[in-house]
């Protein structure tokens, strides 16, 4: 099977992030899993500050809230000396089979999801995926979320690469896995700053997902008892930091991709290559 070029300017993938944008509404899973294990090395953390690095490789999530001021001066009273990387590595060691227990519980689609990829697949664009979770950790969700009906053509994890975001890594592993290119012809989908960011340092069109994801942190429950301002309010709010982060635009949720990619005739909104012909 030979690599695909756009010289069109149609859109031929799409890139999925996992929780929050593809399953796990609000990204609970991990959210909830940061609290409980730092909480057992005596650190209590707020939910802001467990979610605030959320989209980074878990490791270097862990390492992320270690740094933050107050977690680092609370972690220094308490063991008597500055938290160092064997300590980033326990408490990530701690983190993954905690993780791994609760993740079975959170593999559901987002509403809608589903129905979006199948209409991608109607329309011959194909469908990758990236994650901050390990392959351990998928290997948990992947058969999961297939049984609810969510099976990307490719799945890459934070450990497969050499770095994880804001780095393109995996993004352009998802490409050549995926066998597209030119990078305008593959659009991003992510919930979180540094998930933004790749797609935009891989070069490709990207867009944040406001309602599903980390910003907001609400089940599909919570959020439909929103009333219709605050979640405007609140998507407005996680937007202005998705586009801060390089995002090219944004949807509630994957749900409105079908109407996104109508709305432009199916053509990546980046400059088109075009390759040169004798």
């Amino acid at each position: 099977m030979g690599y695909t070029m756009n010289d069109d300017g149609r859109i031929r993938a799409v890139l999925l992030d996992w929780a929050g944008t593809a399953i796990d509404h609000g990204s609970r899973a991990p959210a909830r899993v940061f609290v409980e294990v730092f909480a057992a090395v005596g650190i209590e953390l707020t939910e802001s500050e467990a979610r605030g690095p959320m989209g980074l490789a878990k490791r270097d999530h862990v390492a992320a809230i270690l740094a933050l001021p107050r977690v680092h001066e609370l972690w220094s009273r308490i063991h008597k000396r500055h938290p160092s990387p064997e300590d980033v590595d326990d408490i990530y060691r701690r983190f993954l089979p905690l993780q791994k227990a609760v993740l079975a519980d959170h593999c559901e689609p987002i509403p809608g999801v589903v129905e979006a990829v199948d209409f991608c697949r109607r329309h011959g664009i194909a469908i990758g995926s990236t994650t901050g979770y390990t392959r351990e950790l998928m290997d948990v969700v992947i058969p999961a979320a297939a049984r609810a009906g969510f099976a990307p053509d490719v799945v890459i994890c934070s450990d497969e690469i050499s770095a994880g975001r804001p780095a393109p890594w995996a993004n352009f592993r998802a490409a050549e896995r995926l066998r597209i290119y030119p990078p305008a012809a593959i659009v991003v989908i992510d919930d979180t700053a540094p998930g933004v960011a790749a797609g935009r340092n891989a070069g490709m069109p990207t867009l944040g997902v406001t309602l599903t994801g980390n910003g907001l942190g609400l089940s599909a429950e919570a959020l439909t008892r929103l009333g219709a301002d605050e979640q405007a309010q609140r998507a407005a709010a996680v937007g202005s930091m998705l586009l801060a982060a390089g995002a090219d635009g944004c949807l509630g949720g994957v749900a409105d991709l079908p109407a996104w990619l109508e709305a432009r005739d199916f053509r990546s909104p980046c400059a088109v290559f075009r390759s040169s012909r004798a």
